[in-house]
């Protein structure tokens, strides 16, 4: 056989060997039964749907709802189910408080100080919109503070006993972490600090045995109810009302209520299916080697956000720009 040929063979099943050993790497999972997880932002979207999926999985969850003490609807169901492993715990991730009671309940629930706690999701965020010169200093720190530095006061609180378990840790964040987005600035800023947060975590608890997995969503708000047109109203009345002068008269009102009609374009938008989305966090959860970032989205935006990320600017700003 020429050397060539048998070069080339080589290569071909090199590159199947290690097609086939990833499949079946990413493709075995833990045992679930018997293990603890938290959630936070479980009232809506994808937490309550991830609390019920992966309870049916055989997971003990610890299901963290902002409107638990309010007796919010999604707790109330959650509650309803009726089992003991699923619990329901007030969590309000700005709040340190809430965060070491939290952190107190479920060490005392479900964890001893060998086994410790088997995964993290999280998962709670709120968004907005608005340009920059339209966007208050108040908006970019309340979405901070849920969004990214709520992720970061949750994980340090749950971490210690996710180490001693050698468990995981499943960061939320968006497509929206690694692209940027006209009238999106909050959103983007607090998405993009997560994905540093994952990965420099990820690099500190590989020592440990722990796992550290992104998940980037594409359009979803349609499945998530993340905007109603009443909120969408007050926020933009009051986005108006604050506005200073000078911008309000180098903008105009016009300009203004084309946004508007942009954003209100945008309500009934993305899949409803979140069915993707849960799939990805339940393989980060379970499976024995995770990977580092999944991308549940469509096509169109699965192509924009490569555009996007590896592309030179000149050519990615195009798509915003021109």
């Amino acid at each position: 056989m020429p050397f060539k040929h048998f070069a080339c063979r080589q290569v071909d099943l090199t590159i199947w060997f290690i097609y086939f050993a990833s499949v079946y790497r990413h493709g075995r999972e833990e045992q679930n039964e018997g293990k603890s997880i938290v959630i936070t932002g479980c009232d809506t979207g994808f937490g309550f749907s991830l609390a019920q999926h992966l309870h049916k999985k055989g997971f003990r969850v610890f299901a963290g709802c902002l409107l638990k003490d309010k007796d919010g609807e999604g707790s109330k169901k959650l509650e309803d189910m009726k089992s003991d492993r699923m619990v329901v715990i007030q969590l309000d991730v700005c709040k340190d408080e809430d965060v070491e009671r939290a952190v107190e309940f479920v060490k005392e629930h479900s964890m001893d100080s060998e086994k410790g706690l088997w995964g993290l999701i999280n998962n709670a965020g709120i968004s907005t919109f608005g340009e920059v010169e339209f966007t208050t200093m108040k908006t970019y720190k309340e979405v901070a503070e849920v969004n990214l530095w709520g992720t970061i006061r949750v994980t340090k609180g749950f971490l210690p006993y996710i180490r001693r378990a050698k468990g995981r840790v499943v960061n939320i964040t968006s497509m929206l972490g690694r692209m940027g987005n006209p009238s999106r600035s909050p959103y983007c800023v607090t998405k993009f600090g997560v994905e540093a947060f994952s990965d420099c975590l990820r690099y500190e608890m590989h020592r440990w045995g722990v796992k550290v997995s992104i998940v980037e969503p594409g359009n979803f708000i349609a499945g998530t109810n993340l905007y109603s047109p009443e909120r969408v109203k007050m926020i933009l009345e009051a986005m108006w009302n604050e506005l200073p002068d000078i911008v309000r008269k180098d903008y105009g009102k016009a300009y203004f209520n084309e946004q508007v009609d942009k954003m209100k374009s945008y309500l009934e938008s993305g899949s409803a299916d979140l069915s993707v989305v849960i799939n990805d966090v339940t393989h980060a959860l379970t499976s024995a080697s995770p990977y580092t970032r999944y991308n549940p989205m469509d096509y169109y935006w699965w192509l924009r956000m490569q555009i996007m990320t590896h592309f030179p600017a000149a050519i990615s700003d195009r798509i915003y720009i021109y």
